[in-house]
């Protein structure tokens, strides 16, 4: 191996930093924090409502957060009325509102992706997909001790 790599991990958080600042603009439109969108993002991909610890724990090792930066993401889009909670232990769904604030978002977020990666090759993107999913998972272990 060379001693220059032609892949880091500055690259890597140049590129994360770019286009989250292109989803934090599209989210800035909709009253939407990215905890929040998050929190819609996974109660959309539940096939029913789904336990508050539940989600607080993917939210935290997902993003890398703690508890109750999670909770206050939680707590947020309950108050705006996207997410209701029930039952004992609690759980939460997407309110209609949310499921609309939630595709609003969706559709912009296609709009950039076709914006951002379109017009690049889909090998190389398949290639880029693969490395990152192996360090993300390198790094995880790592975090795991």
């Amino acid at each position: 191996m060379s001693d220059t790599s032609t892949l880091t991990g500055q690259d890597i958080g140049q590129a994360e930093r770019a286009t989250r600042a292109v989803l934090d603009a599209l989210l800035a439109e909709t009253d939407t924090t990215f905890h929040q969108w998050v929190v819609l993002n996974l109660l959309t991909d539940a096939a029913s409502p789904v336990e508050l610890d539940r989600l607080v724990q993917r939210l935290t090792h997902g993003l890398k957060i703690d508890e109750p930066t999670a909770l206050g993401a939680v707590d947020g889009v309950i108050a705006k009325g996207l997410v209701s909670r029930s039952g004992d232990p609690v759980r939460l769904a997407l309110t209609p509102t949310g499921d609309t604030r939630f595709r609003a978002v969706r559709q912009g977020i296609d709009q950039i992706t076709h914006r951002l990666y379109d017009d690049l090759p889909p090998e190389d993107l398949a290639t880029a997909h693969r490395i990152l999913a192996i360090v993300t998972e390198r790094a995880n272990a790592e975090l795991a001790g």
